[in-house]
């Protein structure tokens, strides 16, 4: 496909013959994460407790950067068992600077450690971290008719991802803005973002519509 004809769908085909969202490229890692993981619905706490914190460290660097030292972090944050988190102290939060496998920003460390804490609040409140976030989950009337690439890269950020944003940050959740929610909820399948024609959009709204909410 043409450079003029990925600016205008934003798919692309890969050498494998499908036809994909483009920004994983040719890349095979990303390209895995993309067809396998991207926009699957999870309700499993860790997982979104997980991406969650990801996303906060990604900030102003590249997912391929944080997909690519995904299983350094997880084992360097108990694969992020906010349980376990919750209990870091200083010390850990050096051993952490230290760890050359992660992004050693100790802001970002600081709040997924803050977050941590946060989460565990959240469950006693609501039950499950997939219970809060998937209560989020928007309408029908809420989500755009067609989904292509003018619609993606003019919306960044949504009325959902903004409320959201605004109630983690009203709880004391830190580095949760409404981009970086954004990104996560089309990560964990709350919303369907792949593009219109890419192979992966039908398999995913089946998986979403046969996905049991949590509650």
């Amino acid at each position: 496909m043409s450079d003029v004809a990925e600016a205008k769908t934003g798919l692309i085909v890969g050498a494998d013959g499908m036809t994909r969202c483009f920004w994983p490229g040719e890349l095979p890692d990303y390209l895995a994460y993309h067809d396998k993981e991207w926009g699957v619905p999870v309700s499993d706490d860790f997982r979104l407790f997980e991406k969650i914190c990801l996303e906060g460290f990604q900030s102003g660097l590249s997912w391929l950067t944080i997909l690519r030292k995904r299983d350094n972090f997880r084992a360097a944050f108990d694969g992020f068992d906010f349980h376990s988190v919750a209990q870091y102290n200083q010390e850990d939060v050096a051993r952490l600077l230290a760890d050359k496998g992660i992004v050693r920003h100790r802001g970002k460390i600081e709040s997924t450690i803050n977050n941590a804490k946060r989460a565990i609040e959240l469950v006693a409140e609501k039950g499950s971290l997939a219970a809060y976030f998937w209560s989020f989950e928007p309408g029908v009337k809420d989500r755009p008719t067609v989904v292509d690439y003018p619609t993606l890269v003019a919306n960044p950020k949504t009325e959902t991802s903004i409320r959201i944003s605004k109630d983690l940050k009203k709880r004391g959740w830190s580095f949760v803005g409404p981009t970086t929610v954004y990104a996560f909820m089309q990560a964990m399948g709350l919303v369907n973002d792949h593009i219109e024609g890419c192979h992966c959009r039908t398999h995913i709204e089946k998986l979403r519509q046969r996905f049991k909410r949590p509650s």
